[in-house]
């Protein structure tokens, strides 16, 4: 297969992950845990202690040594920003959620079960560790928690900040650069559906985006804008000119570069390509605006993320889907809605043990609301279709579904 040939979009995201991994060590920058979601950490996160360093209290109530025996005196109380105290055998302590057990205790009796007269504490027997939150449990001195290449997710700040650590040290963000092609958007005569999707993208994916000035479809302008947007920018995302009309010029421009690969096998998204331009990578877009979706988000978003990971929910296909070109060597991206069912598995495979997973209905097929082909899949239909980003995920398949069929799908919560 040569490079002017579609290929598989595993072989396309390894080239950009190989492109990524022979990237010049890039310059790094502690960013405080309220703005670090999105970026790509430079450093690991290693637990600098034990958390938490002392057992503590999962409900109010009494903490007391298990096999001491009723009653017992309470000799006081304790606020999780209070040291632990000490108690005897025969005694118990009062104690808060949060709040660090004595060293002699390994049980609390939760308030509602306890019974104390005069000071005195009754109860029913507990077995060691009830209601305690164990010392070490969310991360041991000298755990590392978070590797160098992974993503800080926003539900990340949490355990830092309760590891400890105010900051994170990452990689310093990618300036890229959305360049639209096309006379009818350069002149106004058309708005431009992309580059706002794709600059949003690119900002979920922790780097800066600049929206550059539209280039007519002329072979000089597109090269102009092309080199120009390379020369000011770390990467830089077209869209538009990536066909072969009269009019798309873009790949001809990338051409003349080195060329990483033109086209993948994936419908919507197939002609997407990708470059080197004076050392900045850069990677061309349909431009149909759900094509440029699915090619950004299933193709280049590894190299700007650093990982080739897919997640998936195990549904129920509503209806039956046909392939234009029945079962080859494409894959088809096909946009769904999902349906609450009793609670879907997250992973390949997960749903084996489901009962009542999720409904997948295909948008734009004839029995969704909103119909745009029939049993058979149209991608052309559903690349040009802004109406299709009202979807959920898409099912890639090689294959056709049937109605009533379990499909894996892909979130766009995951890849966007």
């Amino acid at each position: 297969m040569s490079d002017a040939e579609p290929i598989r979009r595993a072989a396309a995201v390894e080239r950009l992950l190989e492109l990524r991994a022979a990237r010049p060590d890039a310059p790094t920058e502690r960013v405080e845990l309220a703005a670090a979601a999105g970026r790509t950490l430079a450093e690991p996160v290693v637990a600098g202690r034990d958390v938490p360093e002392r057992d503590r209290a999962t409900m109010d109530g009494f903490a007391l040594a298990a096999d001491d025996d009723y009653p017992l005196t309470v000799v006081g109380e304790v606020f999780p920003e209070d040291d632990a105290p000490t108690i005897r055998r025969g005694e118990a302590v009062e104690i808060a959620t949060g709040a660090p057990l004595p060293p002699e205790a390994d049980a609390v009796l939760m308030r509602e079960d306890a019974t104390v007269g005069d000071g005195r504490l009754s109860g029913p027997s507990l077995a060691s560790g009830t209601n305690v939150y164990p010392a070490g449990a969310t991360a041991a001195a000298g755990e590392r928690l978070l590797s160098a290449g992974e993503t800080v997710d926003p539900r990340h700040a949490a355990l830092l900040r309760d590891v400890g650590a105010d900051a994170v040290t990452a990689e310093r963000r990618l300036s890229v650069g959305v360049l639209a092609t096309g006379t009818e958007i350069r002149e106004g005569r058309q708005p431009d559906r992309d580059s706002e999707m794709l600059a949003n993208l690119v900002r979920r994916w922790g780097h800066r985006a600049a929206i550059l000035d539209a280039v007519p479809d002329e072979e000089a302008a597109v090269r102009e804008g092309i080199e120009a947007a390379a020369a000011d920018h770390d990467a830089v995302l077209t869209t538009g000119g990536t066909s072969v009309g009269h009019a798309d010029h873009v790949v001809g421009v990338l051409a003349e570069h080195e060329t990483l690969f033109r086209g993948v096998a994936l419908r919507p998204g197939r002609p997407v390509a990708a470059a080197t331009v004076r050392g900045t990578p850069v990677f061309a877009l349909p431009g149909k605006p759900m094509a440029a979706h699915a090619a950004a988000t299933l193709v280049l978003r590894p190299y700007f993320v650093g990982r080739d990971r897919l997640p998936t929910v195990e549904a129920t296909c509503a209806a039956r889907v046909t392939l234009p070109g029945g079962e080859n060597e494409y894959e088809y991206a096909i946009p769904v809605t999902l349906e609450d069912g009793s609670g879907p598995a997250v992973g390949p495979g997960a749903g084996s043990e489901l009962t009542d997973p999720p409904t997948a209905t295909p948008l734009g097929h004839a029995a969704s609301s909103f119909p745009l082909y029939g049993e058979r899949f149209a991608p052309g239909r559903v690349a040009s279709s802004t109406r299709i980003a009202l979807a959920d995920g898409v099912v890639l398949t090689r294959a056709a579904v049937e109605k009533g069929e379990r499909v894996a799908v892909v979130p766009y919560g995951v890849v966007e």
